[in-house]
């Protein structure tokens, strides 16, 4: 028995997450299942991409994660379970939601999920509800041993699946360049996909002045020298401040405060932000 992890974008205000619960014990009702987040954006695939790399590291091998972040639900979309080098699996739709654990944990297996066996009975007609009628059944059936990994369905190339877009972060004479990838949305702090260690090549220490910048494509929307901090507690409330998050990524924010909504600041590849040591005027 291996634990069981939801991830939706359908909120907590309607039946549709506890639907997909009853589902899961129907299959055994000793299952031990668990919310990851039923807040993403709706239809914000990128957001429910980048909340499994969030996450699934600190879960055990074995872990099922059942992530249903759905717009082209009852299109030619597969429906797919991967494995995941660190030895998760992950049930989804193949539709870019799986593109960070590709490129930062890494997957090693997928297979398509072969609906005649693994599909909820007398579901046949629904095609608005894959979240309840194939994913979380097919997840319970794999969280509880019912069925094995092979018995998924028929094997696909992993390079195959749908990838996002992704901007690559860089190195630029002294400064770093990436985008902000997602918020930490109850705080809104802006996190980057520039890596610390990649950040630390420009030199920068705890206690240094940064300069940042941050573009949507060519607009410039923020422009600032702010501290480049280990916590919160290293500035004043209402202070902006630089800090390495629990991704081990560089991020923005302001102590006790929302730097996205002072500063309207939003997510995905054309938010650009350049950071850089400030060297004095």
């Amino acid at each position: 028995m291996k634990p069981l992890v939801f991830q939706s974008d359908f909120g907590l205000v309607d039946g549709a997450v506890s639907a997909m619960y009853g589902v899961a014990y129907s299959v055994n009702p000793e299952l031990r299942m668990h919310d990851l987040t039923h807040d993403i954006t709706p239809y914000s695939i990128w957001e429910a991409s980048y909340r499994l790399i969030q996450t699934i590291s600190y879960w055990p091998d074995g872990t099922v994660f059942v992530s249903v972040v759905d717009p082209g639900v009852g299109s030619d979309r597969r429906s797919i379970v991967v494995k995941t080098k660190s030895g998760k699996y992950i049930v989804t739709p193949d539709n870019g939601t799986l593109t960070h654990v590709l490129r930062l944990d890494g997957i090693v297996e997928a297979r398509q999920i072969d609906e005649t066996v693994n599909r909820l009975p007398n579901s046949g007609e629904s095609y608005t509800f894959y979240g309840r009628d194939v994913y979380a059944y097919t997840g319970a059936r794999l969280a509880s041993g019912v069925i094995s990994f092979e018995e998924v369905g028929p094997e696909q190339d992993v390079h195959s699946l749908e990838m996002l877009p992704i901007t690559e972060p860089t190195l630029d004479g002294a400064a770093v360049c990436g985008t902000i990838d997602v918020l930490d949305v109850r705080f809104g702090s802006l996190w980057t996909n520039i890596p610390c260690s990649l950040f630390l090549q420009t030199g920068a220490k705890f206690g240094d002045r940064l300069s940042i910048t941050i573009q949507n494509d060519t607009r410039t929307v923020y422009r600032n020298i702010i501290l480049f901090a280990r916590s919160f507690a290293d500035v004043y409330v209402g202070e902006a401040l630089a800090y390495t998050n629990s991704l081990d990524c560089m991020a923005i924010a302001i102590n006790q405060g929302s730097f996205a909504r002072a500063y309207n600041i939003g997510t995905g590849n054309s938010w650009k932000i350049r950071i850089e040591p400030f060297k004095g005027f």
